[in-house]
């Protein structure tokens, strides 16, 4: 684009005076005829200048007034063409075609919007209930909501490459804001409101991001004091609340958008470059390619510090193309969304079941048994937590019922149990490490008895299914297909979901690998392990030590390559070299073993399944899928002169604990100065001495992302014989 400024000068012999002025007026054809511009001029000195977008100046032409003498100077310069980066099929009719026909192929995520807005068009896409406004979007409405997003987001100039901060919660408007953020070219780095400020501080200036998305007012307000001093941020956009209840004078000189506000700028700007084919000459267009990064989310790391996972675009799209497999999914069946949309886990499954045109409904943890009721969703993804809970609320409602109705409910539930032990057996779906296959004789006795005795329990277990389990599982709400992922789910528990009828297929993966590479499918739901390998993923098992690879039915380090392994950690060229060799190989951390292939006997259908045991690194993972470094809390315990030394424990546990060993001296001298024993006194009880090491634990680990919760104390000192036997438990 061409700027011109025009400079005009008279000569002092055409005016009769110093103080009379006369208007010129130039009229620019190239430009639009309604437009013309007035210069004022006294007679002594004329000069004016403005500066016009002249698209060509060389074809310029200006019409004065008869009598006036003056010079026109024309001086220009060039200014660069805006990138406008753009997600090659959402906004395929933006983009100029030279003349080749664009591709349908997905190149980025957000292309999957325009595929669903075809497909499945008035379809609704989501009804997120527990906003103010509560929402409901069709996939076309939603395609078009995210595009105007993404056109705001390029008014407030938010350019390709760059990181903004999304910290927000589970919402429709966290969806809209995620893949505009994406459709622009830009990177996401995500996270929620449950972080502490500190850590959220840390990602976001690690992370180099230049504005932040926000989910409200109030969370807004609680990272402020520690934001606008020690963070730069170009803008703020607030997704939910009102601009008004922001904390006063603390976003001086920093633009806030409301979520209205930016939708009402893109739509605007779109409808201008519709009509306008000189603005869209401004631009130089750009498509996103699949190996940009699309997101960047930071993870625990054994550093103490988050380490940013860099995702791209064929990271997601591998999740979102090969998801299919772990199960069916119809246009029209329902999901309940109850996990952080951040939570990589959630994030892919939540971008595969919109290419399918399934009905998502957000939900919270105090209205998910209530949802769950009300909707009575076909899917729902969690935690093993989640299905804890819902099975010990079941438990407690038959434990409270009449004894007659309570005998003959878990009367139908041991058979029930035993019904798909022995099921699982003629099925050939019993996990085995055992590498050496049975003869073909012991393999048909297996057979036989097992399906005999089933075939006796099967009119029992048929009966308890139409008058027990149909009850609980129209209690619990889900239709179809349960999904854990984030831990593991307790066996007792995954064979109480199986023999009432409720499938709960669990999963693996990790962030840096987008993150699903296994799960279970429903024909081959083989409890004990996390499933196959997603298509296109290869696994292997190396020993720890040497690095050989292992055997089918050996125990070490699982190791995963393909399309959903991450690209490396951000500005960690170290971490990522740990974790990545130079043949694209994962090191997950992860104990755990392949099931060896058996072609006759119980585990005939077990070859190839992965089974995760265990994490080798020291990352502890709750049953609520938060991942925990220890180490953090550690140090800052033992900062606490009454600790001598502690581990943190609480691996597939709901909270976390630790195993303590006092400093009883400093303890006894504490409990005196403290009035809690008296002056004479040689000894403290154990219960004293909890109760000091709880006071020290909240007092010097309050800081901390996560607080400990029981707490075992032991006499001894550590040795390598008493860690071992903590790591056992």
């Amino acid at each position: 684009m061409l700027g011109a400024l025009i400079k005009i000068s008279s000569s002092p012999s055409c005016c009769s005076s110093s103080e009379n002025r006369k208007a010129i007026m130039l009229s620019p054809v190239c430009l639009d005829k309604s437009r013309s511009f007035q210069f004022l001029f006294s007679g002594s000195k004329l000069q004016c200048s403005k500066t016009l977008d002249i698209k060509q100046l060389s074809s310029a032409k200006f019409r004065v007034s008869r009598g006036s003498k003056f010079r026109v100077f024309c001086d220009s310069k060039t200014q660069e063409l805006q990138i406008r980066r753009c997600s090659p099929l959402l906004e395929k009719a933006s983009l100029p075609s030279n003349g080749a026909p664009l591709s349908d192929e997905w190149k980025a995520v957000p292309d999957i919007w325009r595929s669903s807005a075809e497909k499945y068009g008035d379809q609704v896409a989501l009804v997120d209930p527990y906003h103010d406004p509560p929402s409901t979007l069709t996939y076309k409405q939603l395609e078009q909501e995210i595009l105007d997003f993404a056109e705001g987001l390029r008014v407030i100039g938010v350019k390709p490459e760059e990181k903004y901060a999304l910290f927000a919660d589970n919402s429709c408007r966290w969806l809209v804001a995620d893949q505009g953020i994406m459709a622009t070219g830009a990177i996401n780095v995500v996270r929620g409101s449950r972080s502490a400020v500190k850590e959220l501080l840390h990602i976001y200036n690690h992370s180099e991001s230049v504005g932040l998305l926000i989910d409200n007012p109030e969370f807004f307000n609680r990272l402020a004091g520690k934001f606008c001093s020690n963070a730069s941020m170009r803008f703020i956009v607030l997704l939910w609340g009102e601009k008004s209840r922001l904390a006063n004078n603390e976003t001086l000189g920093v633009p806030v958008f409301s979520y209205k506000e930016m939708v009402k700028l893109g739509r605007e700007n779109r409808a201008a470059l519709i009509d306008s084919l000189d603005a869209r000459k401004g631009y130089r267009y750009e498509v996103i390619g699949s190996d940009d990064i699309a997101t960047l989310v930071y993870t625990s790391g054994t550093t103490g510090n988050p380490k940013g996972v860099m995702l791209s675009h064929k990271n997601l799209l591998h999740q979102i193309e090969n998801l299919g497999v772990l199960g069916p999914a119809k246009a029209g069946d329902r999901f309940l969304s109850m996990l952080p949309t951040w939570h990589t886990y959630e994030r892919a499954c939540e971008y595969f079941i919109f290419t399918r045109g399934i009905e998502q409904v957000y939900t919270t943890v105090r209205t998910l048994k209530d949802d769950l009721r009300n909707y009575k969703p076909d899917y729902m993804i969690s935690v093993p937590l989640v299905y804890e809970t819902l099975y010990s609320g079941i438990q407690k409602q038959i434990s409270s019922s009449p004894n007659a109705i309570k005998l003959i409910v878990f009367s139908f539930i041991r058979i029930s149990l035993a019904y798909t032990e022995l099921k699982r057996i003629y099925e050939g779906l019993c996990l085995t490490r055992n590498p050496e296959e049975p003869s073909h004789i012991v393999s048909m006795f297996d057979y036989l008895w097992s399906k005999t005795i089933a075939t006796i329990l099967c009119p029992l277990h048929v009966l308890a299914t139409k008058f027990v389990y149909k009850k609980i599982r129209s209690a619990i709400g889900i239709q179809k297909t349960a999904k854990s992922g984030g831990g593991s789910l307790p066996t007792h528990i995954e064979k109480f979901y199986e023999a009432i009828g409720l499938e709960v297929q669990n999963g693996y993966g990790l962030t840096e690998t987008s993150p699903c590479i296994a799960g279970r499918r429903p024909y081959y739901n083989v409890l004990g392990s996390v499933g196959h390998p997603i298509p296109l993923t290869e696994f292997k098992v190396v020993d720890s030590e040497t690095g050989e690879i292992l055997p089918p039915g050996s125990k070490g380090i699982i190791k995963v390559r393909g399309p959903p392994v991450m690209k490396g950690y951000y500005k960690n060229p170290l971490a990522t070299r740990q974790a990545l060799d130079e043949y694209g190989w994962l090191n997950t951390g992860d104990i755990g073993w392949i099931a060896p292939h058996h072609s006759v006997g119980r585990s005939r259908r077990c070859g190839g399944v992965i089974v995760f045991e265990g994490r080798a690194k020291d990352t502890i993972v709750l049953s609520s899928g938060e991942n925990v470094e220890p180490l953090e809390i550690e140090e800052a315990a033992l900062r606490s002169t009454l600790i001598q030394q502690i581990v943190v424990i609480g691996q597939d546990q709901r909270r976390l604990g630790a195993v303590i060993v006092p400093n009883k001296d400093e303890a006894l001298l504490a409990a005196k100065e403290a009035s809690v024993v008296d002056a004479d006194a040689v000894d403290l009880s154990k219960e004293q001495i909890s109760s000091m090491l709880h006071e020290e634990l909240r007092k010097w680990t309050y800081e901390c992302s996560f607080q400990i919760g029981p707490i075992l104390v032991v006499d001894e000192p550590f040795t390598v014989r008493l860690n071992a036997a903590i790591s056992d438990h």
